[in-house]
Protein backbone atom coordinates (compact mmCIF):
# COMPACT_ATOMS: atom_id res chain seq x y z
CA UNK A 1 0.00 0.00 0.00
CA UNK A 2 1.23 3.33 -1.09
CA UNK A 3 1.05 4.83 2.73
CA UNK A 4 3.35 1.55 3.72
CA UNK A 5 5.85 2.85 1.16
CA UNK A 6 5.82 6.44 2.68
CA UNK A 7 6.53 5.22 5.77
CA UNK A 8 9.53 3.60 4.85
CA UNK A 9 10.76 6.77 3.53
CA UNK A 10 10.07 8.48 6.99
CA UNK A 11 6.92 9.65 6.33
CA UNK A 12 4.88 9.63 9.44
CA UNK A 13 1.74 8.29 7.45
CA UNK A 14 -1.41 6.38 9.00
CA UNK A 15 -4.29 4.78 7.12
CA UNK A 16 -8.13 5.88 7.31
CA UNK A 17 -10.04 3.66 5.25
CA UNK A 18 -12.68 5.39 3.05
CA UNK A 19 -14.06 2.72 1.15
CA UNK A 20 -14.65 -1.31 2.33
CA UNK A 21 -14.41 -3.61 -0.28
CA UNK A 22 -17.14 -6.42 -0.29
CA UNK A 23 -17.32 -9.09 -2.43
CA UNK A 24 -20.06 -8.98 -5.75
CA UNK A 25 -23.63 -9.68 -4.76
CA UNK A 26 -23.52 -11.97 -8.18
CA UNK A 27 -20.21 -14.70 -7.55
CA UNK A 28 -21.79 -16.85 -10.15
CA UNK A 29 -21.48 -14.35 -12.73
CA UNK A 30 -17.82 -13.92 -11.76
CA UNK A 31 -16.94 -17.85 -11.82
CA UNK A 32 -18.79 -17.74 -15.70
CA UNK A 33 -16.43 -15.00 -16.85
CA UNK A 34 -13.62 -17.15 -16.01
CA UNK A 35 -14.90 -19.51 -18.84
CA UNK A 36 -14.77 -16.99 -21.65
CA UNK A 37 -11.12 -15.51 -21.02
CA UNK A 38 -10.18 -17.65 -23.95
CA UNK A 39 -12.78 -16.18 -26.67
CA UNK A 40 -11.89 -12.26 -24.98
CA UNK A 41 -9.08 -10.51 -26.83
CA UNK A 42 -8.55 -8.19 -23.34
CA UNK A 43 -9.48 -8.60 -19.94
CA UNK A 44 -9.47 -4.94 -18.38
CA UNK A 45 -8.70 -4.31 -14.97
CA UNK A 46 -9.54 -1.09 -13.13
CA UNK A 47 -7.99 -1.63 -10.17
CA UNK A 48 -5.50 -3.95 -7.90
CA UNK A 49 -8.71 -4.60 -6.19
CA UNK A 50 -10.65 -6.28 -8.79
CA UNK A 51 -7.69 -8.35 -9.76
CA UNK A 52 -8.15 -9.41 -6.23
CA UNK A 53 -11.80 -10.21 -6.34
CA UNK A 54 -11.21 -11.71 -10.34
CA UNK A 55 -8.45 -14.32 -9.21
CA UNK A 56 -10.85 -15.14 -6.17
CA UNK A 57 -12.82 -16.68 -8.22
CA UNK A 58 -10.22 -18.69 -10.66
CA UNK A 59 -10.95 -22.32 -11.16
CA UNK A 60 -8.37 -24.25 -9.77
CA UNK A 61 -5.19 -24.82 -11.99
CA UNK A 62 -7.25 -22.64 -14.64
CA UNK A 63 -4.15 -21.01 -16.85
CA UNK A 64 -4.58 -17.04 -18.00
CA UNK A 65 -4.65 -18.23 -21.80
CA UNK A 66 -1.82 -16.61 -23.31
CA UNK A 67 -3.67 -14.94 -26.55
CA UNK A 68 -5.51 -12.94 -24.08
CA UNK A 69 -4.50 -9.89 -22.94
CA UNK A 70 -4.91 -7.93 -19.96
CA UNK A 71 -5.09 -4.51 -19.30
CA UNK A 72 -3.97 -2.22 -16.70
CA UNK A 73 -4.52 1.58 -15.81
CA UNK A 74 -1.35 1.88 -13.36
CA UNK A 75 1.53 -0.14 -11.70
CA UNK A 76 -0.39 -1.01 -8.79
CA UNK A 77 -3.02 -2.90 -10.85
CA UNK A 78 -0.31 -4.72 -13.24
CA UNK A 79 2.02 -5.59 -9.90
CA UNK A 80 -1.24 -7.54 -8.72
CA UNK A 81 -1.74 -9.38 -12.07
CA UNK A 82 2.16 -11.06 -12.08
CA UNK A 83 1.39 -11.43 -8.76
CA UNK A 84 -1.42 -13.65 -9.59
CA UNK A 85 0.86 -15.52 -12.41
CA UNK A 86 -0.51 -13.53 -15.75
CA UNK A 87 2.64 -13.77 -18.08
CA UNK A 88 4.31 -9.86 -18.03
CA UNK A 89 4.04 -11.03 -21.93
CA UNK A 90 0.29 -10.40 -21.67
CA UNK A 91 0.21 -7.31 -19.43
CA UNK A 92 -0.97 -3.99 -21.20
CA UNK A 93 -0.13 -0.42 -19.12
CA UNK A 94 0.67 2.62 -18.94
CA UNK A 95 4.62 3.39 -19.23
CA UNK A 96 6.33 3.89 -16.12
CA UNK A 97 6.74 7.89 -16.39
CA UNK A 98 3.09 8.63 -17.74
CA UNK A 99 1.47 11.44 -16.55
CA UNK A 100 -1.47 9.89 -15.09
CA UNK A 101 -2.57 6.45 -14.76
CA UNK A 102 -6.30 6.14 -15.95
CA UNK A 103 -8.20 4.53 -18.55
CA UNK A 104 -6.91 7.45 -20.83
CA UNK A 105 -2.86 6.38 -20.09
CA UNK A 106 -4.30 2.52 -21.04
CA UNK A 107 -5.97 3.57 -23.81
CA UNK A 108 -3.06 5.02 -25.95
CA UNK A 109 -1.61 1.54 -25.40
CA UNK A 110 -4.38 -0.06 -26.43
CA UNK A 111 -5.35 1.67 -29.04
CA UNK A 112 -2.48 0.46 -31.82
CA UNK A 113 -3.78 -3.29 -31.87
CA UNK A 114 -6.97 -3.60 -34.07
CA UNK A 115 -10.21 -4.35 -32.63
CA UNK A 116 -12.73 -5.30 -35.39
CA UNK A 117 -14.96 -8.07 -34.13
CA UNK A 118 -12.89 -9.02 -30.95
CA UNK A 119 -14.25 -9.52 -27.62
CA UNK A 120 -13.40 -7.12 -24.56
CA UNK A 121 -14.02 -8.14 -20.62
CA UNK A 122 -14.00 -5.07 -18.22
CA UNK A 123 -13.44 -6.31 -14.40
CA UNK A 124 -14.37 -3.40 -12.55
CA UNK A 125 -16.47 -2.59 -8.96
CA UNK A 126 -20.27 -2.79 -9.66
CA UNK A 127 -20.22 0.64 -11.25
CA UNK A 128 -17.77 2.59 -12.82
CA UNK A 129 -16.71 4.83 -16.12
CA UNK A 130 -17.47 3.86 -19.28
CA UNK A 131 -15.35 5.61 -21.13
CA UNK A 132 -12.54 2.80 -22.07
CA UNK A 133 -15.30 0.77 -23.13
CA UNK A 134 -16.76 3.22 -25.44
CA UNK A 135 -13.45 3.91 -27.14
CA UNK A 136 -13.17 0.17 -27.68
CA UNK A 137 -16.73 -0.04 -29.37
CA UNK A 138 -16.15 2.72 -31.31
CA UNK A 139 -12.85 0.62 -33.17
CA UNK A 140 -15.62 -2.60 -33.66
CA UNK A 141 -15.36 -4.36 -30.31
CA UNK A 142 -17.93 -6.10 -28.51
CA UNK A 143 -17.85 -5.32 -24.62
CA UNK A 144 -18.60 -6.72 -21.39
CA UNK A 145 -18.33 -6.01 -17.96
CA UNK A 146 -18.38 -8.39 -14.66
CA UNK A 147 -18.36 -6.87 -11.45
CA UNK A 148 -15.66 -8.35 -9.00
CA UNK A 149 -16.44 -6.18 -5.86
CA UNK A 150 -18.55 -3.87 -4.22
CA UNK A 151 -17.46 -0.56 -2.82
CA UNK A 152 -19.16 0.57 0.23
CA UNK A 153 -19.11 3.54 3.24
CA UNK A 154 -16.47 1.44 5.96
CA UNK A 155 -17.90 0.68 9.32
CA UNK A 156 -14.87 2.80 11.56
CA UNK A 157 -13.41 1.13 14.12
CA UNK A 158 -12.80 3.02 17.60
CA UNK A 159 -9.75 3.75 16.80
CA UNK A 160 -10.24 5.17 13.05
CA UNK A 161 -13.03 6.94 14.37
CA UNK A 162 -10.35 8.84 17.09
CA UNK A 163 -8.43 9.37 14.15
CA UNK A 164 -11.18 11.19 11.99
CA UNK A 165 -12.03 13.21 15.14
CA UNK A 166 -8.51 14.41 15.54
CA UNK A 167 -8.09 15.10 11.82
CA UNK A 168 -11.58 17.22 12.02
CA UNK A 169 -10.93 19.21 15.23
CA UNK A 170 -7.33 20.24 14.00
CA UNK A 171 -7.26 20.35 10.39
CA UNK A 172 -3.97 22.14 9.74
CA UNK A 173 -1.99 19.44 11.28
CA UNK A 174 -2.84 16.72 9.02
CA UNK A 175 -2.25 16.67 5.51
CA UNK A 176 -4.75 14.03 3.47
CA UNK A 177 -3.23 11.86 0.26
CA UNK A 178 -7.04 11.11 -1.40
CA UNK A 179 -6.24 8.35 -3.93
CA UNK A 180 -10.65 8.30 -5.07
CA UNK A 181 -12.86 10.56 -5.79
CA UNK A 182 -15.48 8.08 -4.04
CA UNK A 183 -13.48 7.96 -0.59
CA UNK A 184 -14.19 11.82 -0.82
CA UNK A 185 -17.63 11.70 -1.08
CA UNK A 186 -17.53 8.59 1.56
CA UNK A 187 -15.33 11.19 3.83
CA UNK A 188 -18.32 13.65 3.25
CA UNK A 189 -20.94 11.18 4.72
CA UNK A 190 -18.78 9.62 7.91
CA UNK A 191 -18.33 13.56 8.75
CA UNK A 192 -21.11 15.52 7.51
CA UNK A 193 -20.81 19.35 7.78
CA UNK A 194 -17.32 19.29 8.48
CA UNK A 195 -15.17 22.41 7.71
CA UNK A 196 -12.17 21.37 5.56
CA UNK A 197 -10.80 25.00 4.45
CA UNK A 198 -8.37 24.95 6.48
CA UNK A 199 -6.91 21.46 5.78
CA UNK A 200 -4.16 20.62 2.70
CA UNK A 201 -4.71 17.22 0.51
CA UNK A 202 -2.84 15.72 -2.17
CA UNK A 203 -4.93 14.02 -5.07
CA UNK A 204 -3.43 10.99 -7.23
CA UNK A 205 -5.67 12.39 -10.25
CA UNK A 206 -7.26 15.65 -11.54
CA UNK A 207 -10.84 13.90 -10.39
CA UNK A 208 -9.95 13.25 -6.98
CA UNK A 209 -8.66 17.15 -6.89
CA UNK A 210 -11.76 17.96 -8.35
CA UNK A 211 -13.83 15.72 -5.48
CA UNK A 212 -11.59 17.28 -2.89
CA UNK A 213 -11.90 20.34 -4.17
CA UNK A 214 -16.34 19.77 -3.70
CA UNK A 215 -15.71 18.72 -0.45
CA UNK A 216 -14.13 21.98 0.70
CA UNK A 217 -10.48 21.13 1.09
CA UNK A 218 -8.52 24.64 0.93
CA UNK A 219 -5.68 23.28 -0.68
CA UNK A 220 -5.25 20.54 -3.16
CA UNK A 221 -2.35 19.22 -4.88
CA UNK A 222 -2.26 16.76 -7.39
CA UNK A 223 0.36 14.58 -8.40
CA UNK A 224 1.00 10.99 -10.07
CA UNK A 225 0.17 8.49 -7.75
CA UNK A 226 3.68 6.93 -7.20
CA UNK A 227 5.56 6.99 -4.23
CA UNK A 228 8.27 9.78 -5.67
CA UNK A 229 5.93 11.98 -6.96
CA UNK A 230 3.90 11.75 -3.81
CA UNK A 231 6.85 12.17 -1.00
CA UNK A 232 7.91 15.32 -3.26
CA UNK A 233 4.82 16.75 -2.44
CA UNK A 234 4.29 15.73 1.04
CA UNK A 235 7.67 16.78 1.94
CA UNK A 236 6.62 20.43 -0.01
CA UNK A 237 3.45 21.05 1.49
CA UNK A 238 4.55 19.56 4.72
CA UNK A 239 6.50 22.75 5.20
CA UNK A 240 3.83 24.86 5.17
CA UNK A 241 1.90 22.61 8.33
CA UNK A 242 4.98 23.18 10.30
CA UNK A 243 4.81 27.08 9.80
CA UNK A 244 3.07 29.11 12.19
CA UNK A 245 0.10 31.50 10.61
CA UNK A 246 1.42 34.77 10.17
CA UNK A 247 0.70 37.21 12.77
CA UNK A 248 -3.02 38.75 12.65
CA UNK A 249 -2.77 42.65 11.15
CA UNK A 250 -3.52 45.29 13.96
CA UNK A 251 -5.66 48.46 12.41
Amino acid sequence: MLFRSLQTRGVDAVALPLIHIAPPADLALLRQAWHTLAQQRLVMFVSANAVSGFFAARPTGAPWPAQTLAGATGPGTSAALRAQGVPTACVVEPPRQAAQFDSEALWRQLKRHDWAGQSALVVRGEDGRDWLAEQLTGRGARVHFVAAYRRTVPVLAPTEQTLLADARAQPRAWLWLLSSSQAVDHLRQLAPASDWSAAQAIATHARIEQAARAAGFGQVRSCAPTVDAVAAVVAEMARSLQSPPPPAQRR
